[in-house]
């Protein structure tokens, strides 16, 4: 019997949203401490902000 295996990959997205979190850490000369709160608040805002758009 032969299984059909699917590999996705969404690193794409992730690479970006990391890439945007760097950006945002080095723009406004944040320490680790601010760094590291903004890894968790920072995706938050966004997503209350687009979840408008997406009908969320």
């Amino acid at each position: 019997m032969e299984r059909k295996i699917n590999i996705t990959q969404h690193s794409g997205t992730g690479m970006l949203w990391f890439i945007g979190w760097l950006f945002t850490i080095g723009y406004l000369n944040l320490n680790f401490i601010q760094g590291l709160l903004g890894l968790v608040v920072w995706p938050y805002y966004l997503g209350s902000h687009f979840a408008p758009m997406v009908g969320g």
